[in-house]
């Protein structure tokens, strides 16, 4: 659906929905004026809030509105045999038999740096390694839950519950949300098997997540900001993986109340994480970062980045991310991120040159995300309806599907 026009889709879906432009907008809280400027083509994109009111007002989710991502196509081909496979790893057959106790040669220490290698892959958006790899984890998890003690069986939850956010993760890539709410409903409840008291927060973060996708920023601010409480208020922030899950759930509920227009909200959420990500570096690590969530000062800049461009402050965004000197540890996914929004404040400010260059730089170092995102089909399409077509920009359209 990359090539579907925002406009198109816009009036089709308006008109399914038997509403007149005036409705819409009264039901969107989005000027009627910016309605009919997006179906008649003569505006080619908006920022977050605006899409996620107008997807509320229609009534679908967002990605309903803005149409897949170039790397997941409309035809079905997502739901070949590797990706039936993983439906049917996160949902076995009903009155299937128990899992089988571990046998003499499992280990689960090995299970669980085959699971930490998925999350690396993920990161690095290998989504077919990691659904290839999916099915056995899962069902190796689910084994390890069958442990001869209490301890064991613990362990094994815990790692089922990181499996199947695993998978969470990699069907709302692919398109299929509802599946990754099933996940990840599933994944809550081994974690609270399991003596982790930081799993089941942080596959809270993965719903608030996906909530997001499918439009539902309340329910999205609400999950993260009672799970970041529970761990308050359970003294969890004492230590590296505490501190990084409660941050990671205070900026997922930061990027929802911006996308519902409370500015105020967010920023003060965003204050607040920037103060504590100065104290990641200082507390005691824990045993592996690949398995817990992303939170350190690079992480934090790079959603104030997201947050500017959402704002509607691109010179902002780009001040921000000027210099920018990234961790280590941010994994690939968030440099994606930095560079798009980059791309996007530049569009923003007419730089359509700046844009090229920084999508051209996102297409050499994460190609597969870069078709995994409908930013940059937006960006994109913003940029092929200028009049003077920047140098470069052809090769990108061709990229991404995006054209006359």
């Amino acid at each position: 659906m990359a090539n579907d026009d925002l406009g198109r889709t816009l009036r089709r879906l308006r008109r399914l929905a038997s509403l007149t432009q005036e409705e819409l907008a009264e039901r969107s809280a989005v000027s009627v004026d910016v309605i009919k400027q997006l179906e008649q083509r003569r505006k080619h994109s908006a920022r977050l809030p605006t899409l996620h009111a107008l997807a509320n007002g229609l009534g679908v989710e967002l990605t309903t509105l803005l149409g897949d991502p170039p790397a997941v196509t409309a035809a079905g081909e997502n739901d070949g045999p590797r990706f039936v496979a993983v439906r049917r790893a996160i949902m076995p057959a009903l009155w299937g038999p128990d899992p089988q106790r571990p046998g003499p040669d499992f280990s689960l220490d090995q299970l669980r740096e085959q699971i930490a290698d998925g999350w690396t892959q993920y990161h690095a958006a290998e989504f077919g390694a990691v659904m290839k790899a999916l099915p056995d984890l899962l069902l190796d998890a689910r084994t390890a839950t069958a442990a001869d003690n209490d301890d064991g069986r613990r362990a094994g939850f815990a790692a089922l519950g990181k499996a199947l956010q695993l998978a969470g993760h990699v069907a709302v890539r692919m398109g299929k949300t509802d599946l990754a709410l099933i996940s990840l409903e599933r994944a809550v409840d081994a974690a609270g098997r399991s003596s982790d008291p930081l799993l089941r927060p942080m596959i809270v973060n993965s719903v608030a997540w996906t909530y997001q996708r499918q439009g539902r920023l309340g329910d999205a601010l609400s999950s993260a900001l009672h799970a970041a409480d529970v761990i308050k208020d359970n003294g969890l922030m004492g230590t590296a993986d505490g501190l990084k899950v409660w941050g990671a759930l205070t900026m997922s509920a930061a990027t929802s109340a911006a996308r519902s227009n409370d500015y105020e909200r967010a920023a003060a959420l965003m204050e607040h994480a920037e103060k504590e990500a100065a104290r990641v570096a200082r507390l005691p690590q824990g045993s592996d970062s690949r398995m817990v969530s992303v939170f350190s000062p690079s992480s934090v800049r790079i959603e104030r980045v997201r947050l500017a461009v959402q704002y509607g402050h691109p010179a902002e965004a780009l001040t921000l991310a000027k210099g920018m000197r990234l961790s280590k540890d941010t994994p690939p996914s968030w440099r994606t991120w930095l560079l798009l929004d980059v791309a996007r404040a530049h569009t923003d400010l007419g730089d359509a040159a700046g844009a090229v260059k920084t999508l051209e730089s996102l297409r050499r170092v994460a190609p597969t995300w870069m078709q995994h995102h409908t930013l940059a089909v937006a960006i994109v399409r913003d940029l092929w309806a200028l009049p003077n077509r920047p140098a470069g920009l052809s090769s990108l359209a061709e990229f991404l599907g995006v054209g006359d």
